[in-house]
């Protein structure tokens, strides 16, 4: 099943603002990986690229570089952002790639494959890798640990509430199944022989709770349920972030904590024969 979210303005600018970056040592490890397999590559495709962050990253190494997202609002914030002259952007599917046979060589997809079909996608990017193209797919453990003081494992259990009150009443529980299990169903799903899952890829990263609730308020089940009910999710996230405050006993919502992420990546390689 293919899921449609991040398709406005506001919540594609809600989205760039307030994401979580993912960290240089993923980005590392495909280009490491890739490095292994090819001696020359020109061309990068990042699908479901977003606001076009991880597009931007892979400049530096090709000679061109196309961001493809199935929402027009977020090609359209990706390109308001700037880049340099070797990225481009284009709307389109997962499942239905605007690129030439055996012409990639390399596909990324940041935190967004679990949103695809993922049979299809799977064919179309055999379609369209070179021999000896590479695939990685990569993401990030969906629950969160938060840290503050002597009260984190408190402000965890109210976080993690919520975001199953999200996951499971407005749209998304299967997606999160595949985050997860760290993508264990889509590495065994990839047909290539030459494949591999790295996993325990941690980001420690210190946000404001103000900061927080902007990220709750950027995901697709918030924006789901807002565009049912927008005035219980202000309610929800308001209560969030008041319930969060009084166990840190702090009245700001500057005050900050701190939240390691758990990367996650699979890595796999198309036979040069």
């Amino acid at each position: 099943m293919t899921y449609r979210y991040y398709e406005n303005k506001e919540h594609a600018s809600l989205y760039r603002k307030y994401m979580i970056r993912e960290p240089g040592e993923v980005q590392g490890l495909i280009l490491s990986y890739l490095e292994k397999k090819k001696n020359h590559y020109e061309l990068a495709v990042d699908i479901g690229c977003g606001t076009g962050e991880s597009t931007r990253f892979l400049a530096a190494h090709f000679q061109k570089v196309v961001g493809i997202d199935i929402s027009k609002a977020q090609i359209e914030e990706a390109k308001s952002v700037g880049a340099p002259s070797n990225v481009s952007y284009l709307v389109g599917s997962a499942e239905n790639l605007p690129l030439e046979d055996s012409s990639v060589d390399l596909i990324t997809t940041s935190v967004a494959a679990h949103w695809f079909n993922i049979e299809e996608f799977l064919r179309e990017s055999d379609r369209v890798l070179k021999p000896n193209g590479c695939l990685a797919m990569y993401s990030l453990h969906p629950h969160y640990d938060l840290y503050y003081k002597d009260c984190s494992e408190l402000i965890t259990d109210a976080f993690n509430e919520a975001s199953n009150f999200l996951i499971y009443n407005h749209g998304g529980g299967s997606v999160v199944e595949h985050m997860a299990s760290e993508y264990k169903q889509i590495f065994e799903a990839v047909h290539y022989a030459d494949k591999t899952r790295v996993t325990k890829i941690l980001l420690k990263r210190t946000i404001s709770v103000a900061e927080l609730m902007g990220f709750v308020e950027s995901i697709g089940m918030f924006q789901n349920f807002f565009l049912k009910n927008p005035e219980d999710a202000n309610e929800f996230l308001q209560q969030l972030q008041e319930r969060i405050l009084g166990i840190m006993g702090s009245s700001s919502a500057e005050t900050e904590l701190e939240i390691p992420n758990n990367y996650y990546c699979v890595l796999a390689c198309k036979s040069g024969q």
